[in-house]
């Protein structure tokens, strides 16, 4: 039996390619092909059996060859790369598939008004068209895959791209709606029929594949890993985070779902691009410096590296590419004994807004790669330098000193039982925002204050007691939004509200944004903790996310830090803008740590993305890049640990400039790295 496991240096082959395009694959050289991999250093590709578009790009009788291809191309792709030990898994689109959708028209999703739904409504709109898993295309579907599992017994999984199910009004959702007594009027009822839609996708399609060859890997992409949706693990062997950080997700999303990634068991990989943009370009490239960063970062992390790539019409691998990937993989090749099974250490558990399960309504929402309160307590961990997972309730608290509940999450009874049993153990607790509130907005945990409505005003100010004022700040903060009127009882205050003279409005105003704050304090204050517990009664996640203060920044250190003291495994003095990740490798008997550095600018302001990754109502945005990876220097670490047996840095396999292992504290300084460093410490 061949080995499962993902491998480290992954390329995903895009080849979504136009029926009027002729030629197809008519330069493609076996050779051509194997020295791009080589030169790569790539160990896995993923290839096309058939595209967005329609088309297969092999013999089929299932589905239809390209017009202009004569010859397997698929087969051809997989000999050349097994020939060289590079794996194959296969690609095939799920549920947008333009042939099959001018061909059956009434397998489209039709929204409740009666439009086409998907990534284009209209005849007259380039874009792919999307499908419904509940009429006869989920059919054609599975007879495609089973196709190409019989065909290519030795590929090496099956990727299935892009799933979603919409709340659908087809003849066939309206048909299975009435069956199961389900109210097309209802979004509720259409949204349960759309989850119906996808677990039948998902038995299908897996029983598809396994029927056949019960070891072939199975993925489902989707654009993100389903947060929160732990039911549908069962049907991925493994995970895929698509996290392309110059097409719109940014350098900060691939941690937030990577430390989410590595509580589910599954082994897991990142996926960038090589793309200056995104997914669809041709001739964009990035930076080798970048995807050095980017792909240090996703095996620190714990992850697998995967690299977007599009495969010219003509079948000719771009030697430019694959020098620029090389640049990145080669040192991956070298780091891997130190990443191959390590486990992430963490003091912090962050429960994900986006994974609680009073949201978990819609089944899929792009908007959930980019959750505001999520995004602002990744950034603060992250930039904090502090070891954090992002969990959902079904993770094991106990693993954590603190839990965070950022702004909005709701906690039902499971959830209440659960952090109380937490509590009585001596855990931690950060609540902000309407976190840990009832729907009366009445505090469920012991706060030692009453939380009153909503404060009338916008902005108002706060006046943190001296031990939580920012660096050279004692006067009052604006804080850019509403908060709960927090009053203390028995816990400790944080410092005092205090109310701007008025909300601007046409007949009052002041300045140019908001008026200034009454000096006459109010009754309120700016948090609480008690005991265990800690309350910021200001979504001050949503708020960081949106402004990035580091006088808010601060303010949460410092508050954080109370309520911890100062009981965290690691101190350093890394900038906020480098990354730290400690991981265990235990079969090694080792800690191994790393340093992250990529000093990314932002460049450009009116890129508009389109088709599928943009367009109507996204913005145009400007684009997070690496130029250039700068030195950085004097690094200093302390953390907690039994005394090792020796420390030293990899890959260089030297010992770092200082260290020194003092009751249970192992402290250790680098005089300079670039991008990636790892110091590892044997027990």
């Amino acid at each position: 039996m061949k080995n499962k496991k993902l491998r480290f240096r992954q390329v995903h082959l895009d080849f979504h390619t136009s029926p009027v395009i002729e030629g197809i694959g008519t330069a493609f050289d076996k050779k051509q092909f194997q020295n791009a991999l080589l030169e790569g250093h790539v160990n896995s590709i993923t290839c096309f059996s058939s595209c967005h578009h329609g088309w297969s790009y092999h013999p089929t009788v299932k589905g239809t060859i390209h017009p202009h291809l004569n010859f397997d191309l698929l087969r051809a792709q997989m000999d050349a790369a097994h020939e060289i030990d590079v794996k194959v898994p296969v690609y095939l689109t799920a549920g947008v598939d333009n042939m099959i959708a001018e061909k059956h028209p009434e397998w489209r999703e039709i929204n409740h008004k009666g439009q086409y739904s998907g990534w284009v409504s209209s005849t007259l709109e380039p874009g792919f068209k999307t499908l419904c898993f509940h009429s006869p295309y989920l059919d054609y579907l599975c007879g495609k895959i089973e196709e190409v599992v019989r065909q290519y017994p030795d590929a090496d999984g099956i990727f299935l791209d892009i799933i979603s199910q919409e709340d659908c009004c087809c003849e066939f959702c309206m048909e299975e709606m009435k069956q199961n007594n389900l109210n097309p009027l209802s979004k509720e009822d259409r949204l349960k029929n759309a989850r119906s839609g996808l677990e039948k996708y998902y038995k299908r399609t897996c029983e598809a594949v396994k029927s056949l060859n019960p070891d072939m890997p199975v993925f489902h992409n989707s654009g993100n890993i389903p947060m929160g949706r732990r039911s549908v693990f069962q049907w991925f062997s493994h995970q895929e985070l698509e996290s392309l950080p110059t097409g719109g997700w940014g350098y900060d999303h691939f941690p937030l779902t990577a430390r989410y990634a590595s509580t589910t068991g599954q082994d897991f990989l990142g996926m960038t691009g090589k793309f200056h943009t995104t997914w669809g370009e041709f001739g964009g490239f990035k930076t080798a410096d970048a995807l050095r960063y980017e792909c240090a970062a996703m095996i620190a992390l714990g992850a697998k590296c995967s690299i977007g790539d599009q495969l010219h019409p003509q079948g000719l691998m771009d030697s430019s590419t694959y020098r620029i990937i090389g640049e990145a993989y080669k040192e991956v090749e070298e780091k891997e004994p130190w990443c191959v099974d390590a486990v992430g250490c963490a003091d912090i558990g962050m429960l994900s807004c986006v994974a609680n399960k009073e949201r978990l309504t819609d089944l899929w929402d792009p908007s959930n790669r980019d959750h505001s309160a999520d995004v602002g307590a990744s950034r603060f961990l992250l930039e904090g330098h502090y070891l954090f997972d992002v969990i959902d309730d079904e993770c094991d608290f106990s693993r954590y000193k603190v839990l965070v509940l950022p702004d909005e999450i709701k906690v039902d009874s499971y959830l209440k039982q659960k952090i109380n049993t937490y509590l009585s153990s001596g855990g931690k607790l950060f609540l902000s925002g309407e976190s840990g509130l009832d729907e009366e907005g009445s505090p469920l945990f012991d706060l030692g204050a009453d939380v009153g409505d909503e404060s009338p005003y916008s902005p108002d100010y706060i006046l943190p007691e001296i031990k939580y004022q920012p660096d050279n700040i004692d006067s009052p903060m604006v804080m850019y939004a509403k908060s709960r009127r927090l009053v203390v009882k028995e816990g400790i205050s944080l410092g005092s509200v205090l109310d701007p003279y008025f909300n601007r409005a046409y007949d009052h105003f002041c300045s140019h944004q908001h008026a200034p704050f009454d000096p006459d304090k109010t009754e309120f204050s700016c948090g609480v903790r008690k005991g265990n517990i800690l309350y910021l009664p200001h979504r001050i996640f949503t708020l960081y996310r949106s402004y990035g203060a580091v006088m808010h920044r601060q303010f949460l250190e410092r508050a954080f830090h109370d309520l911890m003291k100062n009981d965290f495994s690691v101190t350093t003095n890394l900038p906020s803008t480098a990354r730290l990740v400690v991981n265990r490798q235990e079969r090694e008997s080792r800690t191994v740590i790393h340093f992250l550095y990529g000093n990314t600018v932002t460049r450009g302001g009116g890129m508009a993305l389109v088709g599928g990754v943009g367009g109507e109502g996204v913005p145009p945005r400007s684009v997070e890049i690496i130029e250039n990876l700068l030195p950085l220097s004097n690094v200093e670490l302390s953390i907690k640990m039994d005394k090792p047996s020796q420390v030293y840095l990899e890959p260089q396999h030297l010992e770092p400039e200082f260290y020194e292992w003092k009751d249970g504290v192992l402290t250790v300084k680098v005089d300079t790295f670039t991008c990636h460093q790892m110091v590892v410490a044997e027990d």
